[in-house]
């Protein structure tokens, strides 16, 4: 954790990645120039598009918000410099329990969260935080996304969320094209434009990081992401809510996916992922090879090729579903938890490849699964979006640092 009053500080974004922030007297003064007061909430704009302005950097502590709340928290925004991460804006979020890292350049991804020794974070070939500018979708057979794929969790989507490949299309002449779909769509490689905090200045003194990604252009979809992530001060869990607009005239599919992604120290030999899911059925063949122990993870291995599973996970009787990822030992854990009506699959992507080579285990609830979007639509998994209109989705991730916490939670989700 960070200390609030430090003068500076650095921030570890993964285990190479370092951020040097300094902190002066002009804070003061762009804190005062761009926070309003709305009711019980004190707003802070970082960047309006549409008034063209944006804060370089920024720093918002509850000694000064919130003085009446009884946990320290703190929100600071930078800019990093240097090789492909020139020009990438961090959000952290400290809530006095808790830290998270969030991307606005990167589709408002999370980079990593931490709450003492329990991080949700993997070490990615990829070390810097890489700017989109740099990140070529295309390249290696419609894998360029992979360039920059190293946060805890970003979506994919919007226009489409799974494999490369050729797809069909309606062109600007009304007649029958092909386009290439590049691995897991372009909103993780697409940048915030409206960027805001707002913080409840009553109990129980909610942070909102509020943004908004647009994926949209002439003669094809005209989408936006309306995204919030909200912490509550010395809460050890987080929300985010999305909204997806069609703001075109014309109907319009669309897919998203949370690829959250696990690495050390959740992520060892022996650790499992807890779900009650009615089918779990192997991507492919490989896949197949491990279905009897699909939950189960292995130690660090030479040349393991992945493998992918597609569950159809069971509802509470709210209809939510619940995951977790709990270490070896059980006393250390993550989960996720959401409504079947928003997001109603659930994808297992296993990496237990060498550590130098990316050892991950990706938990992905979705609109549909990664297949190519030419075999999800003819499954009926592709949804749409009526001009106008909107389809949102919520996820409730939570952090479990003792063995009665991961029990408890393991409880919860059923058999």
């Amino acid at each position: 954790m960070l200390a609030a009053d430090s003068p500076s500080y650095c921030v570890k974004v993964d285990s190479v990645i370092a951020v040097r922030i300094h902190l002066h007297s002009l804070f003061a003064v762009l804190f005062l120039c761009s926070a309003v007061a709305a009711g019980d909430s004190h707003v802070t704009t970082i960047t309006s598009r549409s008034a063209g302005t944006g804060l370089g950097h920024l720093r918002l502590t509850s000694a000064d918000v919130t003085p009446d709340c009884p946990h320290e928290w703190w929100v600071s925004k930078s800019t990093l410099s240097g090789g492909r991460q020139e020009g990438v804006e961090l959000v952290i979020v400290n809530n006095g329990r808790m830290e998270i890292v969030l991307c606005p350049t990167r589709g408002m991804g999370i980079m990593q969260v931490s709450m003492g020794d329990l991080f949700l974070r993997w070490d990615s070939p990829v070390q810097d935080v890489v700017h989109p500018n740099f990140v070529r979708l295309g390249s290696r057979g419609g894998l360029g996304w992979l360039e920059g794929f190293n946060e805890f969790l970003c979506r994919c989507g919007l226009e489409s969320n799974g494999h490369p490949g050729k797809d069909t299309f309606i062109n600007n002449v009304g007649e029958e094209a092909e386009m290439e779909l590049t691995l897991h769509g372009r909103i993780s490689n697409l940048p915030a434009q409206e960027l805001q905090i707002e913080v409840q200045q009553e109990s129980p003194w909610a942070i909102t990081i509020r943004g908004e990604v647009d994926e949209k252009f002439l003669f094809g979809p005209k989408l936006e992401l309306h995204s919030e992530l909200v912490v509550i001060p010395g809460e050890s869990t987080f929300t985010i809510h999305d909204e997806i607009r069609n703001t075109g005239a014309q109907e319009q599919e669309f897919q998203i996916l949370y690829h959250a992604n696990f690495g050390s120290p959740l992520l060892e030999e022996g650790a499992q992922v807890v779900a009650a899911a009615d089918s779990v059925r192997p991507f492919n063949d490989r896949a197949a090879e491990g279905l009897d122990y699909w939950n189960v993870y292995d130690a660090p291995t030479t040349g393991f090729v992945e493998q992918v599973y597609l569950l159809e996970p069971r509802g509470d009787d709210q209809n939510n579903a619940h995951v977790m990822l709990m270490n070896r030992r059980q006393d250390r854990g993550a989960s996720i938890s959401w409504s079947l009506d928003e997001l109603p699959y659930l994808t297992v992507w296993k990496n237990t490849g060498a550590v130098e080579d990316g050892y991950v285990t990706g938990i992905e609830p979705g609109t549909n699964y990664p297949n190519h979007r030419s075999v999800e639509r003819e499954a009926g998994r592709v949804p749409k979006l009526a001009p106008g209109t909107s389809r949102r989705m919520s996820l409730t991730f939570g952090l479990h640092n003792t063995a009665e916490a991961v029990q408890k939670t393991r409880a919860r989700i059923s058999p």
